[in-house]
């Protein structure tokens, strides 16, 4: 599938900058002076542990299971990993041009991070907004935090806007966008990834079904969360 792999590009960029910060630390303790062998012994052993367990938690954290992507006409899936939280009406100016729906959904900090396209269609917006890092615990994080709003003009219902709000966190400080406006996508294709625990926002026209209720885990990719008749 498009983007299959990114999220294990971006885990081992991580563990080979921790595995060069552990080398320098050992090259720095070989050149101190004071420093006996029995010392500099159990130091190896002390930093080689620790960047095990950290690589052991990046594989973990970026894994990216293939979605088993639903094939039934006018359906939403859910953007992220994670549960829902808000189901509720909200004013979205910038892309729904007012009042909507929206579903939001918290990432946690082991939750996947990889987020699919929730239908098929054309980017018609993509807009990144810098911000703060609070917590995205609250759904209202997305005023203040730093986040991208992607408009998506459906391809089924034909013309029908989605919006996707991808909203960093207090640890989750860098957002990965895979896509770009004008793009064409495919209902559960990889769009991004956002690291260490975040929110994503959904929003939909007034007019459509919402098959989710505020407590529900829902998986990237699979779950309907909503429906167009």
């Amino acid at each position: 599938m498009k983007n299959s792999g990114k999220a294990l590009l971006a885990a081992l960029r991580l563990i080979g900058l921790a595995a060069a910060a552990v080398l320098l630390l050992l090259a720095a303790a070989f050149l101190a002076k004071g420093v006996g062998a029995f010392v500099l012994h159990y130091l190896l052993w002390a930093l080689v542990g620790l960047w095990a367990l950290f690589a052991a938690f990046a594989f973990y954290f970026f894994r990216d299971p293939d979605p088993l992507v639903p094939t039934g006409s006018n359906l939403v899936v859910s953007p992220g990993h994670g549960k829902v939280d808000a189901v509720d009406t909200v004013n979205e100016p910038e892309f729904m041009g007012g009042q909507c729906q929206r579903i939001s959904i918290f990432l946690s900090i082991i939750s996947v991070h990889v987020q699919c396209a929730p239908l098929s269609g054309r980017v018609a917006l993509f807009k990144h907004s810098p911000g703060r890092y609070l917590s995205a615990l609250k759904a209202e994080s997305a005023q203040f935090n730093e986040n991208v709003l992607i408009g998506l003009e459906a391809a089924e219902p034909r013309g029908e806007k989605i919006g996707v709000r991808l909203i960093a966190g207090v640890i989750a400080r860098r957002i990965v966008p895979w896509i770009k406006g004008n793009d064409t996508v495919q209902r559960g294709e990889r769009i991004s990834l956002i690291q260490f625990g975040s929110r994503v926002d959904v929003y939909l026209p007034r007019r459509a079904k919402i098959k989710v209720q505020p407590g529900a885990k829902v998986t990237g990719g699979e779950t309907v969360i909503a429906a167009f008749d």
